[in-house]
C-alpha cells in the first residue's frame, strides 16, 4: 500500500471509472454510454468532422473512437461519408434520429450531474472541473 495514496495516475483513473459509471448507468435508459453522447454532443456543437479531427477533439485514439462510433453508426445515431479524394478520410456527422436521442439522453445526464455534485458538492465539483480542464489545456 506505500505509495497508493501519491500515485496521481490510479487516483485519477479510479475517479474516472467512478465517475463514468455513474454517467452510464443514467444514461442506459436511452442506450447511451457517457463517451458516445459525449460524442454526439461535440457533432451538435460543431457539425460534421473528420474521424481525425473528432479524435483529437475528443482526445482518443483513433482506434477507440472506431470502436465507440460503430454502434452509434448501425443505430442510425450518427452518419459517416466519404470527404474529398481520399476514400479513407470519413466525415462525421449527427442524424435527425441522433439529435432526438441526444435530446432524450440531456435529461439523464442532467440526473448524472445532479447525483455527482450532490455528492461531491457543487463548489467542490466545479473546482475539479477547472483543475482537470487545466489538465488538459497545457501537453504534459
Amino acid at each position: 500500500m506505500e505509495g497508493l495514496f501519491d500515485d496521481d495516475c490510479f487516483a485519477i483513473r479510479q475517479a474516472a471509472r467512478y465517475v463514468s459509471q455513474l454517467y452510464d448507468r443514467h444514461l442506459a435508459n436511452v442506450g447511451l454510454t457517457i463517451t458516445q453522447f459525449s460524442l454526439m454532443g461535440r457533432l451538435k456543437r460543431v457539425g460534421p468532422m473528420s474521424m481525425k479531427q473528432l479524435a483529437e477533439a475528443m482526445r482518443m485514439q483513433r482506434t477507440t473512437l472506431v470502436r465507440t462510433i460503430q454502434p452509434l453508426r448501425r443505430n442510425g445515431l450518427i452518419s459517416s461519408d466519404v470527404h474529398g479524394a481520399d476514400a479513407r478520410a470519413l466525415s462525421i456527422a449527427l442524424t435527425p434520429v441522433g439529435e432526438e436521442r441526444l435530446k432524450a439522453g440531456r435529461e439523464h445526464w442532467y440526473a448524472a450531474q445532479a447525483e455527482f455534485e450532490h455528492r461531491f458538492g457543487e463548489e467542490r465539483a466545479a473546482a475539479l472541473r477547472g483543475e482537470l480542464f487545466a489538465i488538459t489545456q497545457d501537453p504534459l
